[in-house]
């Protein structure tokens, strides 16, 4: 045989084999990337079939995919693609990868269930398909061939159905992590027989029953994580403190009653113990001191009683105590001082006395320390900020007095100082007005004195709260350098000056409270270039000059209060149509002139005017000083008003006065006398009195304040909470600040996306609201606050599907129907599950025919939340509560609120309309992407793509466009079974 021969021969029985599955490894990577699609720059442009002469070049091609990894015989062993912006998912042809040892695809939108061709991989020993969307039942076939597997990890997709026990025949297994899913029933017992076993995760699902005492049978155990959002029944396993591997448990927020066992103890690796948010009870054992690895203890939002163990002097490696929202006492032992290692120190919400330990922060480690709500006295260590790395310091409502220690004027690490409510005096330190990391400074309610200094520059501070010490002299010019200042309350000091125009620097001021000092001078007009404030206080100071008229330009405004100072001339008639004013408060200066009754002004009581005598009411056929021009007109040309005239004159102004102020005083006397007397009306059985709701009505109470009144958080003597609403005012009809209509529509209707009207008390002047209190406050918050970036996506779906179902029940199901004419994030409030319930009916209308609208005599509702038609012609019907859901499901989308960050003039719809309008390969897909909420960091965009089409069906411009409520619903709960797929299919066009 030739060499030719020779050679051509082998090529044929080596290279062959090798050429068919190389082939067959890239034709599945290109399977893979048609399924699993990709964005521009998304990681998978690369992932292209170039062929060429050479046949090896080709293997070396697809071998340098991103992501991808070849052993000597050029095929697949690992695929890791993660965080990267994918869609689409896993399909069949996985499977054909047979020598896949790495299956990585974290955090990439992955959607749609596992293929059954996964079990195929016999080699694969990690696979990672956490942060993703998949769902449906978990496929539990796939792990019966995956024998060489030793880690699993699918946490934080939407997997449901009972946890497999197909697990316990992988006898290699070591890493297990299943949650932040959907997976129900108890934990099985067969998992204490996976003895392989290093790392078990079950936290953040839906488990119940009791933890199983079995797994302190793992052989090998080294974390073990089973709380949040489990409910188990009993509590935490004594046999667990013999776990001798462990070195993390986290048992958190899963309902766990009873007292920690002392056998914990015995977990000496241990360095991570969290039980917090649970029900425990009794004392922290002092057996815990045994833990000498420990170095992370949260035991916070628990029942436990009693101190500190003074045992726990041995636990020299914690580095963070969590203690906060138990019922524990004494004083804190000084080794906490001593604790070398000691950063975080969070005790606040107890009944600690004594002093803080003097060598606090002594150790150069300590970076948080928040003790609020304790009974601690004496003067705050000096030492906190030895480390020059202290973030928060919290004190507030303690007993501490003396100074701020020096030292931490110089600690410029400090990003938040809050020690309100205590007793400390002496001279701010002026350091803290120039931290460059400072974003909140709450020092109110002290006895501070001194001056503010004249530097001030603290860039990153937001909240400057200084309110009711004894501050004195000028505020500095250089309080506009805090370009980031949403909060500043300088009010009950005594401060003196002129309020000085760099104010109109702080473009993102909110509030503003400065009342009750000595300031002088006029009020600068300046003001109205801070558009975003929403409340003015500046009452009792000795401030001159006329109300400036641009304060009227500020839209967003819904609190003046200028009482209390020596203003003068007419009331600008232009606060008429600042339409979010709620508060006004002109009483007692020296204004003059006629009283203006248009837009705002007709619903403010006299209260709002009372104290200046040259102000003539609205209904006064005569006022001197709005026609004393006229006057001095006339004089000059007849000059006949003699002295006897105008003697007469006066008296018998005089005697009127007298007379209509003893009537008034006759009638105040009797109306007071009847108003105190006050009735609870129940709309089912209640436990408690009138006199518990009133007791409850304190300023530490309130949760919230808006137009109708404001709102408090009342505990009855049964435990039960309560959300109770002061309505402003008194009266019948269009002036009750929404009384009737909440007691037509919620005492007549219940359901269970609607919030519970229980009753109300009421005496001759007064309407107080009680409701069943929801804990997570309303949707508008949660979206629009700091909680935004935690509301996930099937969150967020379920709470529109629940919000629609309530608004529906109004429409289709009342009779007469009932619209709500104020829907709005703000008005879906969430109890502690999350589930929503629509509420504030004080607008609310019945609609005797359902087929009908009803022309209204004014707009009420919310600026952004207004259908055109209503805002156009005052015409109202179904269809405009339709088209405001249709800006709250856009808010959930975006996560934007409905106006105030698109420019003057733009909300939320049109926002989005002209956004998707500039995309230069329009579609479903790319519309979403273009104005999804960035702060979702996963989320199936098929789902997010139902939910914006039905959202911009609800804000068509022509009502008869729009969807019914009933519709909406139908839409939601139904989602079209190719959304996905026409996702996908979109997505590849991109």
């Amino acid at each position: 045989m030739s060499a030719a021969s020779f050679l051509l021969l082998f090529q044929i029985f080596i290279f062959f084999p090798f050429t068919i599955n190389a082939y067959s490894d890239l034709e599945t990577l290109l399977k893979l990337k048609e399924s699993i699609v990709g964005i521009s720059s998304s990681g998978l442009n690369d992932w292209k079939n170039i062929t060429t002469n050479s046949s090896t070049s080709t293997f070396v091609h697809y071998c340098s995919f991103s992501g991808i990894t070849c052993n000597n015989d050029l095929r697949v062993i690992s695929l890791n693609i993660s965080n990267v912006p994918l869609f689409g998912t896993i399909p069949p042809e996985i499977g054909l990868l047979d020598k896949l040892e790495n299956l990585i695809m974290f955090g990439d939108n992955l959607t749609g269930t596992l293929p059954l061709e996964i079990s195929k991989l016999s080699s694969i020993k990690y696979v990672n398909l956490s942060n993703n969307s998949f769902s449906g039942p978990f496929p539990r076939e796939i792990l019966l061939g995956l024998i060489e597997l030793e880690s699993f990890d699918i946490y934080n997709n939407n997997f449901t159905g009972e946890l497999p026990t197909e697990f316990v025949k992988l006898k290699k297994l070591k890493t297990l992590h299943l949650g932040g899913n959907y997976f129900h029933g108890e934990i099985p017992e067969a998992y204490s027989y996976i003895e392989s076993l290093l790392w078990l995760g079950l936290q953040g699902n839906s488990l119940t029953g009791k933890i199983p005492k079995s797994l302190a049978l793992l052989p090998n155990l080294e974390e073990l994580r089973l709380g949040y959002f489990n409910s188990y029944e009993g509590g935490i396993p004594t046999e667990f403190g013999s776990i001798s591997t462990l070195k993390l448990l986290d048992l958190a927020n899963c309902n766990l009653d009873g007292e920690i066992p002392p056998s914990l103890g015995n977990l000496k690796k241990l360095h991570s113990l969290f039980l917090h948010a649970n029900r425990l009870t009794g004392h922290i054992p002092s057996e815990l001191s045994g833990l000498k690895s420990l170095m992370s203890l949260d035991l916070s939002i628990n029942q436990l009683t009693g101190e500190i163990p003074e045992s726990f002097v041995k636990l020299q490696n914690l580095t963070l105590i969590n203690f906060f929202k138990n019922n524990l006492h004494g004083p804190i032992p000084p080794f906490i001082g001593d604790l070398p290692n000691l950063e975080v120190l969070q005790i606040w919400g107890n009944n600690f006395t004594l002093e803080l330990p003097e060598n606090l922060g002594r150790n150069g480690r300590l970076l948080k320390l928040d003790v609020t709500g304790n009974h601690f006295t004496g003067r705050i260590p000096p030492d906190l900020c030895k480390s020059g790395k202290l973030k928060t310091l919290i004190l507030m409502e303690n007993y501490f007095f003396g100074p701020i220690p020096e030292q931490l004027g110089e600690c410029t690490s400090l990003t938040r100082i809050r020690v309100r409510k205590n007793y400390l005096n002496g001279t701010i330190p002026a350091g803290f007005f120039k931290f460059p990391l400072m974003d909140m400074l709450e020092l109110d309610n002290n006895y501070f004195t001194g001056q503010l200094p004249t530097e001030i520059n603290a860039n990153n501070l937001s909240s400057l709260v200084l309110s009711n010490n004894w501050i004195t002299g000028n505020i500095p010019p250089s309080i506009g350098n805090l370009k980031n200042l949403v909060t500043l309350s300088l009010d009950k000091n005594r401060l003196s000056g002129e309020i000085p125009q760099e104010i109109a620097s702080l473009k993102k001021l909110v509030t503003i409270n400065l009342s009750g000092n000595n300031l002088t001078g006029e009020i600068p007009s300046s003001i109205a270039l801070c558009s975003e404030l929403t409340l003015i206080d500046l009452s009792r100071n000795q401030l001159a000059g006329e109300v400036p008229k641009e304060i009227t330009k500020l839209d967003s405004l819904n609190v003046l209060n200028l009482s209390r100072n020596q203003l003068n001339g007419a009331i600008p008639g232009d606060i008429g149509v600042m339409s979010g004013l709620t508060v006004l408060d002109l009483s007692y200066n020296d204004l003059s002139g006629r009283r203006p009754t248009n837009g705002q002004l007709k619903f403010f009581s006299d209260k709002s005017f009372v104290g200046n005598p040259k102000l003539c009411s609205p209904r006064a056929t005569f006022c001197p000083s709005a026609s004393n021009s006229a006057q001095n007109s006339h004089k000059s040309h007849s000059g006949k008003f003699t002295t006897t005239q105008l003697v007469v004159i006066i008296i018998i102004l005089v005697t009127v006065a007298l007379l209509l102020a003893v009537t008034w005083v006759f009638v105040k006397k009797e109306k007071f006398k009847n108003s105190k007397i006050w009735k609870l009306t129940a709309f089912q059985k209640l436990d408690f009195r009138a006199e518990d709701v009133l007791e409850c009505l304190k300023e530490e109470n309130i949760i919230g304040k808006g137009g109708a009144g404001v709102v408090y958080r009342g505990s009855m003597p049964n435990g039960i909470d309560v959300a109770i609403k002061k309505l402003v005012g008194r009266g019948t009809g269009h002036h009750d600040h929404g009384f009737s209509a909440e007691i037509q529509t919620l005492g007549r209707i219940k359901h269970r996306y609607i919030v519970r009207l229980l009753g109300y008390v009421s005496n001759k002047d007064t309407n107080v609201l009680l409701y069943e209190y929801m804990s997570n406050g309303s949707l508008g918050d949660m979206l629009h606050g700091a909680k935004g970036a935690h509301l996930r996506w099937e969150t967020r779906y379920r709470i529109a599907v629940e919000a629609a179902k309530g608004l529906c029940y109004l429409h289709h199901d009342c009779s007469p129907s009932i619209i709500h004419r104020d829907v709005k994030s703000n008005n879906i409030l969430l109890d502690s599950d999350y589930e929503a319930h629509v509420a504030d009916f004080g607008l609310a209308k019945f609609l005797q025919d359902a087929g009908a609208s009803e022309c209204m005599s004014s707009i009420a509702g919310s600026y952004g939340y207004i259908a055109p038609e209503y805002a156009y012609t005052l015409k109202v019907d179904q269809k405009s509560d339709v088209y405001s859901f249709g800006v709250v499901l856009l808010e959930l989308i975006t996560g934007h609120k409905p106006v105030g960050e698109f420019g003057d003039g733009v909300d939320i719809v049109r926002w989005v309309n002209k956004t998707i309008s500039e995309l230069s390969q329009p579609s479903d897909a790319a519309s979403v992407l273009a104005v999804v909420d960035s702060r979702l960091h996963s989320y199936p965009i098929g789902s997010v793509i139902n939910l914006f089409k039905i959202a911009m069906m609800c804000v068509e411009e022509e009502s008869c466009a729009r969807p019914t409520m009933r519709e909406v619903v139908h839409l939601l709960t139904n989602p079209p079974q190719s959304t996905t797929t026409a996702a996908t299919t979109t997505l590849l066009a991109l």
